[in-house]
């Protein structure tokens, strides 16, 4: 008798951890091999990685057209180009997706061989040493220092603006990122490229 509730007791527990794992047609954890179109579905009003893919396609596809992309296929060297924080001027918490965005930008720059990017990694560490007087991070007020450190001839820097609303029916964010190449020796803006997104939280039906 007790070694067949001892049994029963494994059953049991056996049924309770297969009905977690698969749900019992309830929720259940997947990767996107295994759901198509996994990342299609907005799931909050932040920023997901379908949004950064389509608001960094917009902007490098707005650069590769630029004049100032040509002028980079036409130089023999290659100019140093530097990549640095995108501000977050959002009521959002999107600092990680940002973040993301600039390992994005560094991939994109780097396959296009048309300039020679200075890796992020190595701009963090310097910049940690330049700040480290300051007690902070990254500065715009001190991008000439981390240039002289890094000997960049170009930069890109910009920045994600929102603009949240909400009413009974739901709510709505409108993202606006501003990108911009700047020259080091002459700070002169030579590319700048605005790129928007919205996203809502409403009653679909």
């Amino acid at each position: 008798m007790v070694a067949w509730i001892r049994q029963a007791g494994w059953l049991c527990c056996a049924l309770v951890a297969l009905g977690a794992t698969y749900g019992c047609g309830g929720k259940r954890y997947v990767r996107d091999s295994e759901v198509a179109g996994l990342d299609d579905p907005a799931m909050s009003t932040g920023l997901d990685k379908r949004d950064l893919e389509k608001l960094l396609s917009e902007c490098l596809s707005s650069l590769m057209a630029d004049p100032v992309a040509h002028e980079w296929e036409a130089r023999r060297d290659k100019a140093r180009l530097a990549i640095y924080p995108i501000a977050n001027e959002t009521s959002e918490h999107v600092d990680g997706q940002l973040r993301a965005l600039l390992s994005d930008i560094e991939t994109y720059m780097v396959q296009s061989k048309l300039v020679s990017v200075i890796s992020v990694e190595m701009q963090d560490q310097m910049i940690r040493e330049v700040e480290k007087q300051h007690g902070g991070g990254f500065d715009p007020a001190h991008v000439a220092d981390y240039n002289k450190q890094l000997g960049a001839e170009l930069f890109v820097t910009g920045k994600v603006y929102d603009a949240a609303e909400r009413t009974k029916e739901g709510r709505r964010v409108q993202y606006f990122l501003f990108l911009q190449l700047t020259s080091v020796p002459t700070s002169q803006v030579l590319w700048q490229h605005k790129s928007t997104l919205t996203k809502a939280y409403i009653d679909a039906h």
